[in-house]
Parts: structure tokens; sequence; C-alpha cells
């Protein structure tokens, strides 16, 4: 998955778009509100971390034009603003949840995994689709009712990728735009590669290949 964080202290910033790759998330980061409107208007997020008090633009501002904008992405405000009517006006204004600073890091890698859910009408943690599962705490998949096999951070971004959209095509850039972040160099062939892994771990029927545009995981019945 790849998310965007609105965050202006370096150190907060830092830690958590470490936090985020280590959990497996392609993860950009701006600092200030104009700069993630226009990466929101560039690119396909499944998720955005915001930061109230920003410069350039106030968070809630910035809720505000992506709703508008009739942008679905879910959208989870972080924020040291611990007022009642800051937090109802994030949650009534479009927020899918309100975290407040400071906070544990797998408590906000929870709260995505959890909006997350939502978006794709998924009430159990589990993501699938019938014939594969896939545990997004641990990482683990198995198909066709054996055994779970732990898959490596990339692995699990391609897989969880084509999960929450299951039946749709995802195109090379697609994948790519899953697995890797601003800055982190794309490695040659790599959606293959790790389709190739991915189907000698749990079976050549996992993900299949539509020719000329890319891959997808079926619905399921």
């Amino acid at each position: 998955m790849r998310v965007l964080l609105f965050e202006d202290d370096p150190m907060i910033g830092e830690a958590i778009v470490d936090a985020l790759r280590d959990a497996s998330y392609a993860a950009d980061w701006v600092k200030n509100g104009p700069s993630g409107l226009t990466a929101l208007s560039c690119h396909t997020y499944d998720v955005v971390l915001l930061d109230l008090g920003l410069p350039g633009k106030d968070g809630h501002d910035v809720l505000t034009q992506i709703r508008t904008a009739n942008n679905p992405v879910p959208v989870v405000i972080i924020t040291a603003r611990d007022g009642l009517n800051d937090r109802l006006r994030g949650l009534d204004g479009g927020a899918d949840d309100y975290v407040l600073k400071p906070f544990e890091m797998a408590e906000l890698l929870a709260r995505i995994r959890a909006v997350v859910r939502r978006k794709s009408g998924n009430a159990t943690p589990m993501l699938g689709n019938g014939i594969v599962s896939l545990d997004p705490v641990t990482r683990e998949a198995s198909a066709h009712g054996g055994p779970a096999v732990l898959l490596t951070g990339r692995e699990f971004a391609l897989l969880q990728a084509l999960l929450v959209r299951p039946g749709a095509i995802l195109s090379r850039s697609d994948l790519e735009d899953r697995i890797y972040g601003w800055g982190e160099e794309v490695e040659s062939n790599v959606v293959e590669y790790l389709i190739h892994a991915l189907r000698r771990k749990l079976g050549s029927d996992v993900i299949k290949n539509v020719r000329g545009s890319g891959w997808m995981v079926s619905k399921g019945s």
C-alpha cells in the first residue's frame, strides 16, 4: 500500500516514515499542505496521514479540499490538538480516524489497517478472495486452505495491493507504486520476480496474468 504523510516536524516525520517502510508500506512524506495536495493530484494513495498544524494550509483546510474533490482516500488525522471541537470538525469533515500525539506506532499501524478494511468493505482483519488469504499483521498467506507461509516485505506489499482490489487488473506501474515510495530505486523486473516468488509459495493459480495489461487476483465466489 502507498501512504501519504503530511507532517512538518522532521523528527516525527522521519520516525513515521521509517515505521511505515518497516511495515512494507510505500511512504511519501510532505511537510506542508500545498505540496501534499499536489501529490494527491498526481498519485493514487491508499491512506493519508494528516497532521493539522501544517504550514501553507491548515490540515482542516487540506481535508476539506480532499473531500471537495470527491477523493475517497481514507484519511487518518494525527495531531496534538485534543480539543473536542477539533476532533468533531475533523471527523465531521470527512476524516476516517483521529489519533492524538504522542502515539505508539503499533497503534497507528493498526488504525491504518482498520480504515483500509472499512474502505474495502471487509469486516474481518484477513484479506482474501476465497482462494488466497493474507494476514496484514503477521504477513502470512495461505492458499486453498493450506498452511500459512511467511512473505517478505515486498511480496506482502504486492499481494496486499492485489487483494485490496480483487478482480481489478493492476499494471506494472500500479504495482510498483504500491511497493516503492519517493526516492526509492525501482529494481528491474521486480514485479515479475515477486509474482514468481508468490506463485512458488502459494500456487500458480493465485495471481493471474492478463496479457498486455497486468495482473490480478480473481474475485472468488
